[in-house]
């Protein structure tokens, strides 16, 4: 039993110092919460949460017109990030759809595969909780990318799990990103990056404009 205890408590120490610290992005937490008290946000929006590829998305008002949209990408997230800050970038807003991309960051971390589907299903289950079960969650797969394309092999795993959690829920979508970003020969385009060769030009927002307004469409009816 002591044996027991101590590798728990072993086993807990090591994620706690491995967990990403979510206090990080608290200045861009605040940010939201002050430009919602000086232009408040009606309940019904198609909110877009995650990580930088979602925050640098500036032109998805414009992308998604005819569609009232809400961007609450904020740094270089997590999912562990994300499901922190729940209650103050999704639960408030009272959104109609839910898009989210999460699990690039994860994996170039060294979480596996299996670690972003459980932190995918986490979330799912708290948005059912604190929204409602009906409210549609779309999960974005991480996109491909020449700054970590020897970790492709890890995220095409976590593209197929995610596909294939998605496709047995209620109410939860995937969509695909990675591959139209992909040439004929299976490798990454590698005309659609910023110098990084990790965060999109706007011929990159252009594919995601592509997958996703479709699913929009379908959500936004």
């Amino acid at each position: 039993m002591r044996l027991t205890v101590l590798l728990l408590l072993i086993t807990t120490a090591l994620y706690a110092q491995s967990a990403p610290d979510p206090t990080r992005f608290a200045a861009e937490i605040e940010a939201f919460a002050t430009a919602d008290a000086v232009q408040p946000i009606a309940p019904g929006v198609i909110l877009f949460v995650g990580s930088s590829s979602v925050r640098m998305w500036h032109s998805l008002q414009e992308d998604l017109e005819g569609h009232r949209v809400l961007n609450r990408g904020f740094g270089g997230s997590q999912f562990a990030d994300l499901i922190h800050y729940a209650d103050r970038l999704i639960y408030p807003y009272r959104p109609r759809a839910v898009f989210v991309y999460e699990g690039d960051n994860d994996i170039a971390a060294g979480d596996s595969a299996r670690d972003v589907l459980r932190s995918a299903k986490k979330l799912r289950k708290m948005i059912a909780k604190n929204l409602s079960k009906d409210t549609p969650v779309v999960f974005i797969s991480p996109k491909p990318s020449v700054a970590r394309w020897e970790l492709h092999r890890e995220y095409e795993k976590a593209n197929d799990l995610l596909e294939a959690y998605a496709e047995k829920q209620k109410h939860t979508y995937f969509v695909d990103v990675w591959t139209p970003a992909l040439l004929p020969d299976g490798t990454v385009r590698k005309d659609i990056f910023l110098a990084d060769n990790l965060h999109m030009t706007a011929a990159g927002y252009d594919i995601w404009e592509a997958a996703i307004e479709p699913v929009v469409e379908l959500l936004d009816r």
